[in-house]
């Protein structure tokens, strides 16, 4: 797409649903850090990497000691590596490029979500289990350090763990959300209570707590990419977004000298005070009539835009405001249950999971304006017979010559460094990056025809059909992916729907012993 031509006034965010994706039943997606690959995990306890350039499959990764469901999954900040968890309470680590399991460890409760150490390349990981506080997890050594949840019993040295919960821990206490920073140097807990804890990662020191308004359970902490703005989802369906007021760098050091400056108080007083100059409350976000409470809500690539999903069941909508807190679209899919979005790191793209299994790329449908294109252009509704003037094509003598552009030829031209990419602020070229992956194609297997059935191509599908969702559940000449689908063999390869016999020929087999029955003559006696 042209961008001159494009309507400069046009939202920039999606509006309709370009394509969607299918691969196995996947439950949880993730871009990379440039938002060329999507990574997606599924419900066989396997995870696939898309090239979201061509959308085609760039390479599968599949673990034999797990077969549960994937609850998270999440790249490392260059892509070279990604952080996967899974229901049967396993954490493990994958090198991208060579397909390895880097690193494995089994918790005692069962991962919600893991994310990883968003500067450093070590094994650290943060993880928020179903039942317990949060954790740090070292994936080197298989060293676990719980989180404080709470202002009451806060502790300055790391917890120990007894069974998988720590020894001091309260149930009305456990969090239900966690994240790293932008630096990674601190970790923002939210709790039951409407609290959240800044924590210093090395130490696991409280400096600051956030009493967020309604004192609702905590459910999402999202920070947008350059660190500025924070986004909390309270259990009260609410979206708050508060503006980050501490440096990228040096945090730690400002809340120690904003606690030193609070004298005279109290251990918890100090630390509000504390968390109430760390952050001010920027918009707040929620649907006044339906009261809907909100799912995977996070930012776009450029901060500017903020989505989130109805939690509600059977709904597929998306809900999309400006950073003021003004409601610019509202996306509607098919009846089918949200389960995780995210919103392309660079373009005005989000993908949605549905309870399917489908992963739907919703995108913006460009309007061309060719009047912003030149001033003297005018637009045609419909065609119109030109009449050309009489001296219009006459040649014209030359004016004056067009001067020669000197080029030096013997200037190196320097094809191999990179220009250093505006988006990313934070862009180190001493560190490789993983944009893409070779992607591995698959030899097409040609399916031996049975007698008696006849094969329809997609292209045919798709016209008998008439529309995108047949009543036989296919789409678009593809099966919808169901659990247990006779469509879907051990390997998760889709193979096309066999035409079943009718009853009337299931109870003649019946009776003739499951052998056909045989056509009679004419001239037979017994008849």
């Amino acid at each position: 797409m042209n961008t001159p031509i494009v309507d400069p006034l046009q939202g920039d965010f999606p509006e309709i649903i370009e394509e969607y994706l299918e691969h196995g039943v996947m439950k949880c997606i993730s871009f990379n850090r440039r938002g060329t690959l999507l990574a997606a995990g599924c419900a066989d306890g396997s995870f696939v990497v898309w090239d979201f350039e061509t959308r085609g499959i760039a390479k599968e990764f599949r673990d034999k000691e797990c077969n549960s469901a994937i609850t998270s999954i999440c790249w490392s900040k260059y892509g070279q590596r990604i952080l996967v968890s899974a229901a049967d309470k396993s954490l493990s680590l994958w090198d991208v490029v060579k397909g390895e399991k880097v690193a494995f460890t089994r918790l005692q409760q069962m991962p919600l979500k893991a994310s990883l150490d968003p500067v450093s390349s070590s094994f650290q990981c943060l993880v928020c289990p179903l039942s317990s506080v949060p954790m740090v997890v070292d994936l080197a050594d298989g060293s676990i350090k719980a989180i404080p949840a709470s202002v009451s019993g806060l502790v300055s040295e790391s917890v120990p763990l007894s069974n998988g919960k720590p020894a001091d821990s309260i149930p009305s206490h456990i969090p239900l959300a966690a994240s790293f920073n932008k630096n990674g140097d601190l970790i923002y807990v939210g709790n039951l209570k409407g609290e959240v804890l800044i924590i210093e990662k090395r130490s696991l020191e409280v400096h600051a707590v956030i009493d967020v308004s309604g004192s609702s359970a905590i459910k999402n902490i999202v920070f947008s990419r350059n660190g500025k703005y924070i986004l909390i989802n309270s259990n009260d369906r609410i979206i708050r977004i508060y503006e980050n007021l501490l440096p990228s760098k040096g945090a730690v050091q400002v809340l120690e000298g904003l606690n030193s400056e609070a004298n005279g108080l109290d251990r918890v007083e100090i630390l509000k005070a504390a968390g109430f100059k760390s952050v001010a409350l920027f918009g707040e976000f929620q649907d006044s009539i339906t009261r809907i409470h909100w799912k995977s809500p996070c930012f776009s690539g450029d901060g500017e835009w903020v989505v989130a999903g109805s939690a509600n069941k059977g709904e597929h909508k998306i809900y999309i405001w400006d950073r003021a807190g003004h409601l610019v679209k509202m996306l509607e899919g098919p009846k089918e249950a949200l389960l995780d979005l995210a919103w392309h790191p660079v373009h005005p793209i989000v993908a949605s999971v549905s309870l399917v299994g489908l992963v739907y790329i919703w995108a913006k449908d460009y309007t061309e304006n060719w009047s912003a294109f030149a001033p003297d252009f005018k637009e045609l509704e419909e065609n119109e017979e030109y009449i050309e003037r009489e001296d219009e094509f006459d040649t014209m003598p030359e004016i004056e010559k067009v001067k020669e552009i000197k080029i030096d030829e013997d200037i190196e031209v320097d094809i191999m460094t990179m220009d250093k990419d505006s988006t990313f602020s934070d862009s180190d070229a001493s560190q490789e990056e993983l944009c893409f992956l070779p992607a591995m194609p698959s030899p097409d297997v040609v399916e031996p025809q049975e007698h008696g059935v006849v094969s329809i191509s997609k292209m045919e599908e798709s016209n008998i059909s008439g529309s995108p969702f047949s009543e036989n559940g296919e789409q678009n000449g593809h099966v919808t992916n169901n659990p247990g689908s006779p469509a879907e063999d051990e390997s998760g390869s889709r193979l096309r729907r066999k035409r079943k016999p009718s009853e009337k020929v299931l109870e003649m087999q019946a009776e003739k012993g499951g052998k056909p029955p045989k056509a009679k003559s004419p001239f037979d006696k017994s008849s």
